[in-house]
């Protein structure tokens, strides 16, 4: 495949608004897409890794499994660890012992796709995509920085890098993918057409909290407009034909950290359903891509 013609898939966070995104993955596989590069932010690129990984409903099992375990995702977790989702349990037992992680096929896979997280640079504000090419190396370490709310998370050091949440540099980084050469995107979002973010400002405890990076204050200040402008773009790109846009076909009405499995299940499904009623399209765009 030439470089300008190469397929990238882009992935939005958005917490357990993410469990969408694992529907529409699962139904990718189930119909044979694959692609030539990934980006994900936060939700977007722990449900990511699994379809790299080829593995068909590993996310919503272990969602629906372990979501009513505090060391999952609580605020007991938080004043424990000082990380509302542990890291040795989500990030180390889950994906090693509990329910198994493919750290072969993703390292074989991620040979031939290029595989990026989302991150938010603290010092400078900037955003940083990080390559993965190893989980079981300090790799899963920019998977778990790209994942890491602010406020309720540490700040992951990352190879001389302080790294947080994804999604406050850049949620939706379809920029970034075709500066890199993928000249035909699939983004998933997980937000439904007409969504506009608003303007809001940065509250006292985020400013004490960070008061050391004022640049990334600065940023999650700037969040709503940077947002806003990448929606712009993918509408761009969708009406020259260059972008597939997949999201919600109803308003997911789901708070970050929900915690109801019948209300995480039904997200699930409208991922799959969206994906099944746009599936012909979509093989009808990639036969151009």
């Amino acid at each position: 495949m030439m470089n300008d013609k190469r397929l990238g898939l882009v992935l939005e966070g958005g917490g357990m608004r993410g469990v969408y995104t694992a529907g529409v993955l699962d139904e990718f596989l189930e119909n044979g897409i694959k692609v030539d590069g990934l980006v994900g932010v936060s939700a977007g690129i722990l449900h990511g890794i699994s379809y790299i990984s080829e593995q068909y409903g590993r996310n919503i099992r272990y969602i629906i499994k372990y979501r009513s375990n505090p060391r999952f995702m609580s605020a007991k977790s938080y004043f424990k660890t000082g990380n509302i989702c542990e890291t040795e349990f989500c990030y180390h037992e889950i994906p090693e012992k509990l329910n198994k992680f493919d750290y072969d096929k993703f390292r074989e896979n991620a040979k031939e796709v290029e595989v990026y997280a989302g991150c938010t640079n603290l010092e400078n504000g900037k955003a940083e995509y990080v390559r993965i090419y190893d989980l079981a190396t300090d790799d899963i370490d920019a998977v778990r920085a790209s994942a890491s709310l602010p406020l309720v998370s540490e700040i992951v050091e990352y190879r001389g890098l302080k790294l947080q949440d994804g999604g406050n540099a850049d949620s939706i980084p379809l920029k970034f993918m075709m500066d890199k050469g993928f000249k035909k995107n699939i983004v998933v979002l997980t937000r439904p057409k007409g969504y506009v973010k608003k303007n809001s400002k940065t509250n006292g405890l985020m400013k004490a909290f960070y008061k050391e990076y004022p640049r990334y204050i600065e940023t999650a200040e700037n969040r709503a407009e940077n947002y806003n402008a990448s929606l712009k773009l993918c509408a761009e790109m969708e009406e020259a034909g260059d972008a597939f846009i997949i999201q919600p076909s109803r308003d997911l009405k789901v708070k970050r950290t929900e915690k109801k499995i019948e209300k995480i299940k039904r997200i699930y499904k409208l991922g799959r359903f969206d994906a099944q009623n746009k599936m012909e399209e979509l093989k009808r765009f990639l036969e151009n891509a």
